[in-house]
């Protein structure tokens, strides 16, 4: 049995192990020069392949769509992946926040040991071919170097990856194929990014590219009770962007969607409380400037203060009460959010209510779906790769054990 693998992802590399441990002869196509381009980028900054979190609180990170993801990280999970790594000769380990790394913290050495397993194996790279669709004898037809050129195969994974980072394969160009053939797709929409602001141009001036350290984003759900998000970000030139402002930026993208715009509330001094503040500001200044105030009496400078100054008026400056207020919930109005070629992951995608259990498209037989293209979202931490992992495991695995049952039939 041949099966084809399309997009030379985390996910569809991991769908062309398990379908070559499953005996099948496996040929993964890739539309750029090599493969692996994204999971190397992400990489740098130290590979974090998952996280240790307990496996219903890891599960939570999946939101709406944990019922459909729980299914999928049962038999390939964060203990089963840190074995996997392993087995490749990749050490991890949980560092502070919970994630896990490799040892080495570098994606190359995990990738280089893969591919040459997967080719050991006998799975076939093909790359610079982009898939185009299917001719009208349902072959896969591709765009080559050498010009068009058609492939049969029984079965075929599509891991095409979502519409961030086009230019490293995840384009989006599958929307339209897939959706001529009938199947539902959520929109695509940008995950783990930042927002648009509107700064002054006194404040963008001064502070773009600053990193925002120590505070907290304090989040109201429906029933009034609050949650904070610790952690830190950066002044972009149009808004913010990173670190904790990924975290929660699922919630606020669809209330700009639901509303226009989105109030995010902003701990500046997570480690005192209103009271403590307002006791603290309310001592005499004297011939002080405000700026050596605030600096002083709440630890309030630099770009923290410029964000105060951004949004606080000079009658709630005055006024140390509604100062402390301010320090302890800051209104940033966010307006919208980065393009989805900006964002580090894709929300939207195939709908899991078009696949069966095995990832399988119901209305296309034989055609089954991996990754981040499908339709579910996760936040930065380890969370992408792991369900990435699974998702072409599962499927891999599926379209062989597909292939099985319908020569024995």
């Amino acid at each position: 049995m041949n099966i084809a693998i399309i997009g030379g992802g985390p996910a569809g590399l991991m769908a062309a192990e398990a379908a070559s441990a499953a005996g099948a002869q496996v040929d993964l196509y890739d539309a750029t020069a090599s493969v692996g381009r994204k999971f190397l980028l992400a990489g740098k900054g130290g590979l974090n392949l998952t996280h240790s979190e307990p496996p219903e609180k890891f599960l939570l990170r999946y939101g709406a769509r944990r019922a459909q993801i729980a299914p999928l990280l049962a038999p390939f999970g964060p203990d089963v992946l840190r074995a996997w790594a392993k087995g490749l000769g990749i050490e991890t380990f949980v560092g502070s926040s919970g994630r896990v790394f490799s040892n080495d913290l570098k994606a190359a050495p995990l990738l280089r040991a893969w591919l040459r397993r997967l080719r050991k194996s006998g799975v076939r790279f093909h790359v610079r071919h982009r898939w185009i669709g299917w001719d009208v004898q349902g072959a896969l037809r591709f765009i080559t170097p050498d010009g068009n050129r058609s492939v049969q195969a029984d079965a075929m994974v599509l891991a095409l990856g979502g519409g961030s980072w086009p230019k490293l394969g995840s384009d989006a160009s599958w929307v339209l194929l897939l959706a001529g053939r009938g199947i539902h797709i959520a929109p695509l929409q940008p995950a783990n990014c930042g927002f648009d602001v509107g700064w002054s141009e006194h404040f963008r001036t001064k502070f773009a590219g600053h990193p925002v350290k120590s505070v907290a984003i304090v989040m109201r759900n429906e029933s009034g009770s609050e949650s904070w998000h610790p952690g830190e970000f950066v002044i972009t030139e149009t808004g913010v962007e990173g670190g904790v402002i990924y975290t929660v930026s699922a919630a606020f993208r669809d209330e700009i969607l639901a509303k226009g715009t989105a109030t995010l509330r902003l701990d500046l001094a997570p480690d005192r409380d209103v009271p403590r503040l307002t006791h603290d500001l309310s001592r005499p200044r004297g011939k002080r400037t405000m700026a050596t105030h605030l600096q002083r009496q709440a630890h309030i400078e630099g770009v923290k203060a410029g964000l105060l100054r951004e949004v606080v008026s000079k009658e709630d400056f005055a006024e140390p009460a509604r100062l402390a207020s301010a320090i302890k919930s800051l209104p940033l109005r966010l307006i919208a959010p980065r393009p989805l070629e900006e964002a580090i992951s894709t929300a939207g995608g195939v709908s899991f209510e078009a696949l069966d259990e095995r990832l399988m498209v119901r209305t296309l037989p034989g055609v089954f779906c991996a990754g981040e293209m499908l339709d579910w979202e996760a936040p930065t931490g380890g969370y992408l790769l792991t369900a990435c992992f699974a998702t072409g495991h599962l499927a891999g695995a599926g379209a062989v054990s597909w292939l099985t049952k319908r020569v024995e039939g």
